[in-house]
């Protein structure tokens, strides 16, 4: 088994996402791929959202700036990604760029709903295409347990029933997803951000993976 240490072969790939809900620790893994794979990290700015803690508090009084931030915010990274020189280093993202719609369709009513999509349709988006996605899986009581623990202040505000749905939108996502090979990973039983062991299991799962769709839970890993 490879240690997380070693150098990446030829044959790795150079555009990595790591997906998952709120709480389930994919920026974390984010950073620390990237260290790994001596690439670069490209993290989504949750705490410069000024919108944020108000929609944790009150939903319906702050999604649709909420949501509208994290577009503008979402589409200007990635398109200035993708001018870069993808194959210059190895890069890892915390969201894919169609998570933006996903978290819209899950926190948004019709109208502001149909608002966002005028919006979204006008904005001229080339986000790169993943070569792996990396999706982090969790109950919402584990996530709602390692919410509590980091303790982020705005974050206590979040609601059970808030993440029941966003789980659920997660898994018929990933359920249709064909875009990029695809590890879907069981994050309940592991803790890679703390754990060593874990992380060097996971982290060997990742690097083994080309194509298709795999499952990795603690005990191992089937096809699927």
């Amino acid at each position: 088994m490879p240690a997380a240490t070693d150098p990446k072969p030829a044959t790795d790939p150079q555009y990595i996402v790591v997906e998952g809900p709120i709480g389930v620790g994919k920026s974390s893994l984010a950073r620390m791929l990237a260290k790994s794979l001596a690439g670069q990290p490209v993290l989504e700015d949750a705490p410069g959202n000024p919108f944020l803690e108000r929609f944790y508090k009150n939903p319906r009084a702050g999604a649709l700036p909420t949501q509208l931030h994290f577009l503008f915010q979402r589409w200007q990274q990635l398109s200035a990604l993708n001018q870069q020189d993808l194959f210059a280093a190895v890069r890892v993202a915390d969201y894919l760029w169609e998570k933006d719609r996903l978290f819209a369709r899950v926190t948004l009513d019709d109208a502001e709903f149909a608002l966002y999509e005028q919006v979204s349709s006008r904005l001229d988006v080339k986000a790169p295409k993943p070569d792996l996605v990396v999706y982090l899986q969790a109950p919402v009581d584990v996530l709602l347990e390692r919410i509590a623990r980091r303790a982020i202040g705005y974050e206590q505000y979040i609601d059970r029933e808030y993440l029941v749905r966003l789980n659920e939108a997660y898994a018929r996502f990933f359920h249709e997803y064909e875009a990029a090979p695809l590890l879907i990973v069981n994050a309940a039983g592991i803790d890679p951000v703390n754990n060593p062991a874990d992380y060097d299991e996971l982290f060997a799962a990742i690097r083994r993976m080309k194509r298709g769709r795999l499952y990795y839970n603690p005990m191992g890993a089937r096809a699927i």
